[in-house]
């Protein structure tokens, strides 16, 4: 063998042994060829839960041509009846709001605001009114005409 072959045996030799030591280049372990996975790390905490941020707008779930629709802003809580066909929206309720202090679902009863719904013929006249958070969704009773029905709203 002259020295020129016996140059590239060894050269041939080494870069097997080199390719065969390396980790593969496709993010996978030799071994089982799944993705490496994390090891958790206990000194990080896990964040903790946060209460919902009601605040902002709110339209009814399924509605029709007559629906209902919110504001919710730091202390307050403002329902409209709203009529899709001609545009106008007419006051339901203006009452309290305490935003949730915990994570997870809430309620809460709100307490009318007399001045605000006095003179609004479509609003409602109960002296307070229980509202529900949960699933992303706020529910409420509404009770018109005779007829009550609990109306859900979803983040507009």
């Amino acid at each position: 063998m002259t020295s020129k072959n016996v140059l590239a045996v060894a050269a041939l030799i080494g870069f097997l042994a080199l390719a065969g030591c390396s980790a593969p280049v496709t993010g996978t372990t030799a071994a089982t060829g799944a993705a490496p996975t994390a090891s958790p790390d206990s000194s990080v905490p896990s964040p903790k839960p946060t209460p919902a941020d009601l605040v902002g707008e709110w339209v009814e779930e399924n509605g029709g041509d007559s629906t209902q629709s919110a504001t919710i802003t730091g202390q307050s809580i403002s329902i409209n009846w709203v009529n899709a066909k001609d545009g106008t929206t007419a006051v339901y309720w203006v009452g309290s709001y305490a935003a949730p202090s915990a994570a997870g679902d809430f309620t809460w009863t709100s307490t009318r605001d007399e001045a605000a719904t006095d003179g609004a013929l479509l609003a409602s006249t109960d002296p307070t009114k229980d509202f529900e958070y949960a699933g992303g969704k706020i529910s409420y009773k509404v009770t018109a005409m005779g007829v009550t029905k609990t109306v859900t709203l979803i983040r507009k």
